[in-house]
Order: structure tokens, then sequence, then C-alpha cells
């Protein structure tokens, strides 16, 4: 049995440091290359198993020196990668980030062998989906793999979180994978391009989601905490106010630790408290994997924490 199985991407994150970003048809200096492990799903099974949580990651990986500092990272971090497939006559998929001094970053993704993960992929994992308390999605795959495993997920009764990032446009995100996602987990900008209200505060965003099909809703809202909508009503969870040196990764480490949580039991609120601090420790370091917390380093972080 798994708490988590995250299906999505594995990127190789290639990240520079910047004084400013430069403009079109400028060129500026940044720090030396740094290479890490990334890509949204993988980071989001990192942030599972670092922090306890049983995961396990179907991704696809290149069989060159990147798929390898990708599988030797989920393994150091805890993750179940017997799933994930290398493909020989791929490449891994990539992501160039450039961060500025505020933490804030700037990122372009090569697919590489992400866009190779097939819906037949999907399917050839059915009894691993079927072990999962939760089957957690985004959309740095080909959107027929992940309707596959909305699909595999919601005939074997494991829910789904879905963090439908990068964000398509309303329209090009299906009705019936919106109706799986329990919750939708967004962040402002994805919420009020998929709720079609480019004005209006988080709740309102959160009801039209809602309205529009998904069971319940999550939108983060960086170090101000997160906004949550389920059938008992909306929520508020506070932010955790740190110091912030690296944003990259930090939404994904937020929907592992909630994804973890709801396997576990809690309640959507409760679930998102536990998130909130997950995330806001992730921002405290460089980079996407490499700044997620162990339970220990989160209580030392904020010890106010529920146990468990």
């Amino acid at each position: 049995m798994y708490d988590v199985l995250v299906v999505g991407s594995a990127n190789a994150d290639l990240t520079v440091r910047v004084q400013r970003r430069p403009g079109a048809g400028e060129t500026v200096t940044g720090t030396d290359l740094v290479e890490s492990a990334g890509g949204k799903g993988a980071n989001q099974a990192a942030a599972a198993a670092r922090i306890g949580g049983r995961t396990a990651l179907l991704a696809r990986v290149g069989g060159d020196a990147y798929g390898e500092l990708l599988l030797r990272a989920q393994h150091d971090a805890g993750t179940d990668v017997s799933p994930v497939i290398v493909d020989d006559a791929a490449r891994t998929g990539t992501a160039m980030i450039i961060v500025d001094p505020d933490g804030d970053n700037s990122i372009v993704v090569s697919p590489g062998a992400n866009a190779a993960l097939t819906p037949q992929d999907v399917a050839a994992a059915k009894d691993t989906i079927a072990a999962a308390a939760v089957v957690s999605l985004q959309l740095e795959i080909p959107m027929e793999s992940v309707r596959a495993a909305a699909t595999a997920a919601e005939q074997a009764g494991t829910r789904v979180v879905l963090n439908p990032s990068p964000a398509p446009e309303a329209a090009a995100l299906a009705p019936e994978l919106l109706a799986v996602a329990d919750p939708l987990v967004v962040n402002e900008h994805e919420a009020r391009q998929l709720s079609g209200l480019a004005d209006g505060t988080p709740a309102e965003w959160a009801q039209a989601l809602r309205e529009r099909g998904a069971r319940s809703v999550v939108v983060t809202l960086g170090g101000d905490g997160a906004l949550v909508l389920d059938a008992s009503g909306a929520a508020e969870v506070p932010g955790v106010r740190v110091r912030a040196v690296d944003t990259t990764g930090a939404g994904d480490a937020f929907t592992g630790a909630l994804a973890t949580r709801l396997a576990r039991g809690d309640a959507l609120p409760e679930a998102a408290r536990f998130a909130v601090r997950v995330g806001a420790a992730a921002v405290t370091k460089p980079g996407a994997q490499p700044s997620y917390p162990t339970r220990a380093e989160l209580e030392a972080l904020a010890p106010e924490l529920p146990q468990g």
C-alpha cells in the first residue's frame, strides 16, 4: 500500500541566480550553474516521501546522466521508483531556471521523456494506482495520460489530487478531469485563469471552480497561506512567515504534503495547514527537491505542528 502515487514529470533543474532578469536581447552574468532534481511530479513525490509518506512515482526519464540523477534523488528521499520507466531512446526532461535576489523564479521546461509517458504506461500501472490512497497529478505530461490516470484512480476508488500546472486555458481542462479533483490545487494565477474570473477573491475563484465540477478546491496564496473549499464550506489557512531564498518547487512541496496528509485521513483544512508549513520550509533553502524538509526539520522550523 502507498499513501501517495504521483503520476507526472521528472526533470533535471538547471538553475542560475542573477542580480536581475535580462530584458529582451540583453545578456547578464549569473552564478555557477547548479544541476538538481526537479519536475512537478518528481518534486511532489520527493516532498511526500521526505515527510514520511509511503510514496511511489510513475514517470519517464531518459537513459542518461540526468535520468540517473533523478532516480538517485528519489531513492534518497525514500520514494519507490520501481514504476519509473527508463527510456533509452529519449532525453530526460530539463528545466532552465533563473532566480532573482528575492527568490522569485522564471522557468522554461523542455519536456524530453515526459512527453512520452503514455496512457498505455498508465494502464500497465493499474495495480499500483489501486494500491494508493491518493494519486497526485499535474500537467507536465501528455493530457491524455493525465486523464487515463484520473480515470484509473476513480475506478479503483483512489482519491485524486489535481494540480493543473502549467495552467491550461479554462476550456482545455476536461470536465471529466475536473470532476474527479478532490481537491483541485491551484495558485492565484491558475485560479483566475481556470475560474474565468479576471477579478475577484480567492473564495470567489474557489467557488467558481467548485461550480465547474471540482469536488473541493485549494487556492495557494504564497506567504499568505491558502484558502480551502469543500462540502463543509470555506476556510482560510494562515501563512508561515519565513525569509524566502528560492521559491522554486514550493507549490509542489505543498501539494505533496497535502496529498500525504489526506491519505492519512486528515480533513482538507488540517491537511492544508500542514502543507502550508512544508511549503514555507521549502522556500528557506535553494533548489526544489534539495529544499524539501524532513519531518524533523519541519518541527524545528515550526514546533507547533501537529504530530503524526
